[in-house]
Parts: C-alpha cells; structure tokens; sequence
C-alpha cells in the first residue's frame, strides 16, 4: 500500500498515464488528454466517495471534463463486498466454474468462489440454466451467454484473489448500487461530469453516467477501451478525461 506522503501531488493537470498506457485518445473524431489520479488505499466500508472526489479530483476538475470512475471504488465505499466466510462452495460452484472460459486476463467465474458469490446472488436454478445455456452456446461458437442469462450483474463480480493485493483475497467486491444516482449525486455536490465503469483488458462496460450527460455509450467507451486505470497495482481508479482544444 501507499503511505500518505506517496501519493502524486494533485494540485494541477499533468497527464500522467499508468504504465502501457497513452495519455492520449481520439474518441468521435476528437482528441482527449486522460489523467490518471491515483490515491490512497481504498478499504470497504471506510470511505465516502464524495470525500474521495473532492480531495483528489475537485482541485483539478474544470467545467467540460469527464472523469471515470472505476466500479471497485464505488463498491467499495458501499460496503457491496461479500465475504468468502459467507460463502459454501459446494458441489455446483466446484463442478460449474471447471467448465467456463479461462481467460488470460484472470480467473473471473472460472474461480469457485466466485461461481459460489454467483450462486448467492442469482440461485442455484437461474445458474443451471445460465449453465446449460452456455453450453449450448458453445456448440455454436457463441460466448458470454452465461452472463447474459444469469444476471444480477455476476459479470462484474471482482476480488476473491491476491493477484494485486492479499486485501482482496478472501473479499468479492459486486456491483455498485443504483451507479446512474451515483453518478447524480456527484454531479449535484460537487459539479463532476461522470461514468461509472467496469473496465479491464478485455473490454469495457459503462454501468452508470450522469443524466444529463452530453456524451454518448460509444464515445464514452472509445474513451477508456484501453483500460487505462490498470488491471494491477496501480491505484488509479479515477481517470480525469480533457479535451485538446
């Protein structure tokens, strides 16, 4: 973890981009410069994402930036963890996760413990059916059935592994609650234009963003499909988005 005095230095715009990275895009036809902030040590239940946003990202926000905001942080601050102690990983959520995608980004639902978060959240029936669908899928070429039919947003289960820190390995974090009202409230207190998103090397999905917001679903992808918060170590689960005039 970050010690406090760690931590970038956040009193001005300095495009920094995480490693692998570019600060630069084009999205609809326009160039954009991306910041990632980075910030302390998130733990579950312990913070308030208004108090998050207003020390590391008011002093830099200016009127026309979009800011992204990675789900786990949300999460996080909602206390929307579920515990591996809450967890039985039986029979199903053993002999279901050894037949689904292994893919080289991670384990995902592959991973028993989260087939078993998964069991907790949508039930045993609506997994076995997501399951046989699945299968059925496959015989076709076609993936990501599983997810579709399950629900309950078991796609954006995160944690329950210590890849980037042992925090999270006996920890899943799921998706954030009501994310467009999150969102709103931002706005509302503190005049931040914002996307809550679930990103990773794979591919990107915008689970949330401002009423209002002028920009549409595929720019405000385009912006960040490169997953430029990182998959690590990083810290950076806001990533402040300007435009190059």
């Amino acid at each position: 973890m970050l010690e406090k005095e760690e931590i970038q230095d956040n009193d001005e715009f300095i495009p920094y981009a995480n490693p692998g990275k570019s600060v630069e895009v084009t999205a609809g036809g326009k160039r954009y410069m991306r910041h990632a902030i980075r910030v302390r040590f998130v733990e579950a239940g312990k913070e308030s994402y208004i108090a998050l946003l207003r020390q590391y990202v008011v002093p830099l926000y200016e009127e026309g930036d979009l800011l992204s905001i990675s789900e786990k942080v949300i999460s996080l601050c909602q206390n929307r963890v579920i515990m591996k102690s809450e967890l039985k990983v039986g029979f199903w959520a053993k002999f279901l996760s050894r037949f689904t995608y292994k893919s080289p980004y991670g384990f995902g639902i592959r991973n028993p413990l989260k087939m078993a978060a998964a069991i907790k959240l949508a039930g045993l029936p609506r997994v076995l059916l997501a399951a046989v669908c699945s299968a059925v899928g496959k015989l076709f070429g076609v993936r990501g059935i599983f997810y579709r039919v399950v629900g309950h947003n078991v796609a954006n289960i995160d944690g329950f592994n210590s890849l980037a820190f042992d925090y999270y390995s006996d920890k899943g974090m799921i998706s954030p609650e009501n994310p467009v009202s999150v969102c709103d409230e931002i706005k509302s207190k503190l005049g931040i234009e914002c996307m809550i998103v679930d990103a990773n090397d794979i591919g990107v999905e915008i689970l949330g963003a401002c009423s209002d917001t002028p920009y549409d679903m595929e720019t405000m992808k385009a912006l960040i499909m490169d997953n430029p918060a990182g998959q690590e170590t990083e810290m950076t689960p806001f990533i402040l988005i300007r435009g190059i005039k």
